[in-house]
């Protein structure tokens, strides 16, 4: 096998996304034959190559997979446990491959989330380039007026600079929804709070062409290639 670069090989792994598999190594949380390496761009020949992550070794996976899953409130997106914090992974108990999510959703943010060891497919999905939609559905304390919706749909200031949505949709007097590009962090919720309304639930209804439907909380469905493939439709 030809070498390939650290963050790759991690990547193809199912070990995380490209991006966080180079800021793990920057970390040096990663040794190629015991010695600590620090630099993604570092050549590795996984068939020879010992390599370890927090001293636990890594290999390729054959069998690649997509779960969508309706994530509950409650879970936090995260590969580590900080205390006796729940995880999105708990709700895999017997999965032998290493999953990780596509993405993230807030703890107190339920809906569609993907779940996969395939790095290659998570980088094609959170990719800028990709410009995938994300669809939620928002119930609020107030009733929502078309005052609500004007100062929704003209967005407001966040981290990274200004965000304004695709589109907003009032569904029932305490009910709208959201459409984003970008999924900055914590982009809806301040979507929400610069129109002073009280979020009750934020629930991720789509992303790109794939809708999460009637799958129940907690319980995931394994993806077909072509649903895979209507994602980026």
């Amino acid at each position: 096998m030809a070498p390939l670069r650290l963050s790759k090989f991690l990547s193809r792994a199912g070990v995380t996304s490209r991006r966080k598999a180079e800021e793990l190594i920057e970390s040096g949380s990663v040794t190629v034959n015991g010695q600590r390496v620090t630099v993604p761009q570092h050549g590795v020949n996984p068939e020879k190559d010992r390599i370890c992550v927090e001293d636990e070794p890594v290999k390729l996976e054959k069998s690649r997979v997509v779960y969508m899953l309706n994530k509950p409130k409650g879970y936090e997106c995260s590969a580590i446990r900080h205390g006796r914090k729940r995880i999105v992974l708990d709700l895999f108990p017997h999965s032998a491959l290493r999953l990780f999510t596509v993405g993230r959703l807030d703890r107190d943010t339920s809906g569609l989330l993907l779940v996969t060891n395939d790095g290659h497919f998570a980088n094609s999905v959170i990719h800028p380039s990709s410009n995938l939609t994300r669809e939620y559905l928002i119930k609020t304390k107030e009733e929502i007026s078309s005052f609500h919706l004007k100062v929704i749909s003209e967005g407001c200031f966040v981290e990274n600079g200004y965000v304004r949505p695709i589109k907003v949709t009032k569904v029932r007097k305490g009910t709208l929804k959201i459409v984003v590009s970008e999924g900055k962090k914590r982009e809806v919720r301040l979507l929400v709070k610069n129109a002073d309304l009280s979020l009750l639930s934020l629930h991720r209804i789509r992303l790109g062409g794939l809708v999460l439907g009637t799958l129940p909380p907690g319980q995931t469905k394994t993806l077909t290639e072509s649903e895979k493939q209507a994602i980026f439709s």
